[in-house]
């Protein structure tokens, strides 16, 4: 694909095919994501892929302590809540997948399983961990460079015909994610990628989220005019 194919072509997909990725397409995905800008050369994330029992006993894992209350235990900071038009944008594309999906407001149930869907890593066949070392915790670089190599990612994996979704739910319980994905002690866990072969039968795959215009969100100075 061209590069503007990719990146206007592109969108979340949360419905997986059940076929295998094979690990050598990964790697050549991974080789290009890592060409991704990174502050000063430090390139300080890493990559857990995980796929089979392992990723079948994270999902258990993750639903169980969900379902029972236990408290998330994301490792990355976290932030407050979406406020104002950021909560807004965030209500407008639930808004898009849940009336994609046909789920209704008061249909509880169907709501909870769409919101359990992403502690499964929305049962794609591959979950690509990103984390990043430990001794640079804290800098403000640090998560620009996770962020580059995370959209790299999604859009190598795209030009090949994978799909993507970028998502937190999948690592909040960090100490399940952490034993069945060998995650060593001196990582942080910053981030999931759920990976597969988009389901185009699954009806959320087909939702593009709405974008601000270049107006909105650019201040041209010194152009004139």
């Amino acid at each position: 694909m061209k590069f503007d194919e990719v990146v206007l072509g592109r969108r979340s997909i949360r419905g997986y095919k059940a076929e295998p990725v094979a690990k050598e397409l990964i790697e050549e995905i991974l080789g290009l994501a890592m060409r991704a800008p990174s502050s000063m050369n430090t390139q300080p994330y890493n990559f857990y892929v995980i796929t089979g029992e392992p990723l079948e006993k994270i999902r258990a894992g993750n639903t169980e302590r969900m379902l029972a209350g236990v408290p998330q235990s994301r490792e990355f900071r976290q932030g407050e809540a979406f406020a104002g038009e950021h909560r807004e944008r965030q209500i407008g594309v639930a808004k898009q997948l849940f009336s994609a999906m046909g789920i209704e407001r008061d249909d509880k149930e169907a709501r909870q399983d769409w919101v359990m869907r992403g502690f499964r890593q929305f049962d794609a066949p591959v979950c690509v961990i990103i984390t990043y070392d430990r001794a640079v915790d804290g800098s403000d670089d640090t998560p620009f460079d996770c962020g580059a190599v995370a959209t790299a990612l999604v859009n190598a994996a795209w030009s090949r015909g994978l799909g993507t979704v970028i998502n937190s739910q999948g690592i909040m319980q960090s100490p399940v994610v952490r034993e069945h994905a060998g995650i060593a002690d001196d990582q942080v866990i910053m981030k999931s990628i759920a990976l597969g072969w988009p389901d185009e039968s699954f009806p959320a795959n087909a939702v593009v989220s709405t974008r601000k215009s270049v107006d909105e969100a650019a201040v041209f100075v010194g152009f004139g005019g």
